[in-house]
């Protein structure tokens, strides 16, 4: 079931932090792809130290960067954990120099800095015995998904109550989750997850808990990553990014996003009604890169200045009214346009049938003039809105304009009319 908050919190922080932090490579996919051997990936757990981790430090940059949740890696599909489960001997808590656990800590830090507390939980688990259950008669099949040979009902029905005894610890000793953010449910179909009966578990364990779309079918919001939509999807959906090209930290990628780029690809997902769950990768020690806290306290900052635009908004205009991304108050009363760059001369605006009663820059309370162009009485077409913004006005980053209307917006939206 979705709940108001996450409609309404359009930024959530995405932390990937395992043992790939150690030799700073791909989480998982490396021993997958067969850039390093499973043994050698597994060697990180020698190294990885949570050394610096200061809990509360992280929840503290989190709210600055306006984000309203965050949700950490449990358990990626290396089968590491990072609480103290007793379903398997495979955790940071058994195996790594971090020796505790860094699931309390991290819900607790949330709590107390007002944040929505979610975990990341990989169905599949490539380290785990009895996860290859599944025959296969395909040479070049998955070999930590499939078995050659015959399917081993037992051995997947054994793996079945593993991956839900894990899921009970992390929904029943740590309070409330609000929202679980699944992952590796590609390899199985619904019917071999038992997809159907574990959201009822899920929420019987945790009731008002939100679930993300890989679950095969059985979730609440739809997660396309990496790649911007250019289409919403229909209903509620989050639009997962990095921040430079990796998840988890890689010392070695220094394509950053600049703050500028972060900044407008939130305004075109939230515009779009989308949240945007922007990706950390923290070292092995637990601290977090430069880069990446620049970017989180730039964005935080911008957000500070346009809250009213952001939270408990709605998507705004379709594409063709304006140029650049927009919002909508849940009453549809008022609309946040967003000026990206500096434009020359008016910004305009197509299709607005509502009067504007009064228009202003968010940030500076400047008054915008307003002009409507064209149209007529006996036509059905409205004029183009022409705003006059004081160039004082534009912002360095992205300047919005706040314009309050007479009445719920109403667009025209057809081809135009002749006499």
């Amino acid at each position: 079931m979705i709940q108001d908050w996450f409609l309404d919190a359009k930024l959530g922080i995405f932390i990937h932090w395992g043992i790939y932090a150690v030799d700073g490579i791909a989480e998982s996919w490396a021993f997958f792809n067969g850039t390093v051997s499973h043994e050698e990936y597994t060697r990180q757990l020698d190294g990885f130290t949570a050394e610096r981790w200061d809990p509360d430090a992280w929840a503290a940059l989190f709210a600055r960067s306006g984000a309203r949740y965050v949700v950490l890696t449990s358990k990626h599909h290396d089968g590491v954990a990072l609480w103290d489960t007793r379903a398997s001997d495979l955790s940071v808590v058994k195996k790594t120099p971090a020796g505790r656990d860094l699931i309390r800590p991290y819900l607790d830090a949330l709590r107390r800095h007002g944040l929505r507390a979610g975990l990341y939980f990989s169905h599949l688990d490539w380290t785990h015995p009895d996860y290859a259950s599944i025959g296969s008669d395909d040479p070049k099949a998955n070999p930590f998904a499939f078995r050659q040979g015959a399917t081993d009902p037992d051995g997947w029905g054994r793996f079945l109550e593993f991956h839900r005894a894990q899921l009970k610890e992390l929904c029943t000793e740590y309070g409330p989750i609000d929202l679980l953010w699944f992952d590796g449910d590609w390899e199985r179909d619904a019917q071999t997850w038992h997809m159907a009966e574990l959201r009822e578990q899920l929420h019987g364990w945790q009731p008002e808990v939100v679930l993300n779309s890989r679950m095969q079918g059985y979730g609440d919001y739809k997660t396309p990553e990496q790649g911007m939509p250019i289409v919403a999807p229909e209903g509620p959906w989050e639009f997962c990014m990095t921040i430079n090209d990796s998840w988890g930290y890689q010392g070695s990628d220094r394509r950053y996003k600049s703050p500028q780029i972060v900044l407008q690809t939130f305004c075109e997902t939230i515009g779009m009604g989308g949240n945007l769950l922007l990706d950390v990768g923290p070292m092995e020690d637990g601290t977090i890169p430069p880069e990446q806290v620049e970017v989180l306290e730039h964005l935080g900052r911008w957000i500070g200045r346009h809250a009213e635009s952001v939270y408990g908004t709605r998507a705004g205009l379709p594409f063709g009214h304006f140029w650049g991304p927009s919002t909508l108050s849940q009453d549809r009363s008022r609309l946040y346009l967003m000026i990206l760059g500096h434009p020359r001369g008016q910004v305009c605006l197509r299709g607005l049938k509502n009067a504007v009663t009064r228009a202003t820059a968010l940030g500076s309370g400047a008054e915008v003039g307003v002009r409507r162009l064209g149209g007529a009485d006996w036509m059905q077409v409205p004029g183009v809105l022409w705003l006059d913004v004081p160039p004082d006005a534009l912002e360095p980053e992205i300047t919005v304009l706040r314009l309050e209307l007479e009445g719920p917006l109403d667009l025209y939206r057809g081809g135009g009319q002749g006499v």
